[in-house]
């Protein structure tokens, strides 16, 4: 498989090369968190040629025997040398009992410098500060942006590179197929085995059918406004009994398993935040089609969960936008930094161009206002608002 540098990964990691905190790597399974570690570890042995690098991986089993916390302490402990920089790496962190004892105690020594990866649904950020009463940060890993699939391919043709992204998605395992049939199998196989396996495990899901069913009214109405409720009366009408609570549990389930995002409405007028109509983006817009294939296939929408997932990596906190009565698909917020952005597919109509301008010519503040579309243009001005083509935007550092 060719290996790239995911650069903002590991420019995050070296910032935190030896500081105290334990490093958290989480995010979706086959997202590349065990590669990354791999790449990391390469760098630290290429800077520092006595650093002394402690490996448990525990998806070998030459590290069966040590899968319980006293024997993993132990085993980190004896390799332990003084006067040099000890890292230790643990790889699938949960298949060890009680692992965060282990963790805890290691991190109390101040001998080592420690970083560990886990299970999307048994490694939770909302369970972080209860396992480890240390210092932790989190780095979340996620599949391949835009900008990192065309390094993997060396496209030079841009636009014929987005339209495969949108297809094919960013899980970079299924890269190695040739065939759209042998990728989706790929990706379907994720959600199906591995994610929806351990998320059902992990919560003590019986119910696979409603799951199953959440799952694909999510993956259908991504980048839509939704609640709980709509849910249920949908899966009702389908001859599924469930209640709107237990729905909501089944995506609180999801989205701590890193597969979707909910994004909160924010009142642009109010300057407040609404508790009613969420939105849920995807992960990997991959997930979608292998699921649906192209039934439905609403390209707005899955551009505006693209520029969503690239809104995160870029550390934005998302928001969606509503002032009276329309909405604007994202309020981003990073520090002091404000951006007010919509997304659409084809804006060269006339009246599509103006039904997305339209919102953003009614915020009276400031802050910078764009329009994200596949233009397959140079990015352009109208009346102070930005209009980028969403391939070279995705690009754009």
């Amino acid at each position: 498989m060719k290996i790239i540098e995911r650069k903002k990964y590991l420019d995050e990691l070296l910032s935190l090369k030896n500081k105290p905190d334990i490093k958290i790597i989480t995010g979706v399974r086959r997202a590349g968190k065990s590669m990354l570690l791999s790449e990391y570890i390469k760098i630290l042995k290429r800077n520092e040629e006595d650093a002394n690098i402690i490996l448990v991986d525990f998806n070998r089993i030459v590290f069966d025997e040590i899968k319980e916390y006293k024997k993993l302490n132990a085993h980190i402990r004896e390799r332990f040398i003084p006067n040099v920089n000890n890292y230790v790496f643990i790889d699938e962190v949960q298949m060890c009992e009680k692992f965060e004892l282990a963790v805890n105690d290691l991190y109390e020594s101040k001998e080592f410098d420690i970083y560990i990866t886990g299970s999307n649904a048994f490694l939770l950020s909302s369970d972080l500060a209860t396992l480890f009463t240390g210092r932790y940060f989190e780095i979340e890993v996620l599949p391949f942006s835009f900008s990192e699939y065309c390094e993997y391919y060396g496209y030079n043709n841009i636009s014929d590179a987005f339209d495969k992204y949108t297809i094919e998605g960013g899980f970079a395992g299924s890269y190695l197929y040739d065939t759209e049939k042998q990728k989706s199998d790929y990706i379907t196989n994720i959600l199906d085995v591995v994610i929806l396996k351990d998320i059902m495990k992990r919560n003590g899901v019986t119910d696979k059918v409603a799951m199953e069913n959440i799952v694909a009214f999510l993956l259908d109405n991504i980048s839509n406004l939704t609640t709980p409720s709509k849910i249920t009366n949908k899966l009702k009408d389908d001859g599924i009994a469930i209640d709107h609570k237990t729905v909501g549990n089944y995506i609180s389930y999801l989205c701590e398993g890193f597969v979707f995002y909910k994004v909160k409405r924010f009142d642009i007028r109010g300057n407040g935040y609404l508790k009613t109509n969420e939105k849920y983006y995807l992960v990997d817009q991959g997930f979608r089609f292998a699921k649906l294939g192209k039934r439905y296939f609403d390209y707005g929408r899955l551009y505006e969960n693209i520029v969503a997932l690239e809104l995160m990596r870029r550390g934005y906190d998302i928001y969606v936008g509503k002032l009276y009565q329309k909405e604007i698909d994202f309020v981003a917020i990073r520090g002091t930094e404000k951006i007010y952005i919509q997304v659409s597919d084809n804006i060269s109509r006339e009246e599509t161009l103006e039904r997305e301008l339209t919102p953003l010519r009614k915020i009276n503040d400031a802050y910078p206002k764009i329009l994200i579309a596949n233009t397959r243009h140079e990015d352009y001005d109208i009346g102070g608002i930005k209009v980028f083509d969403i391939s070279k935007w995705l690009l754009d550092k």
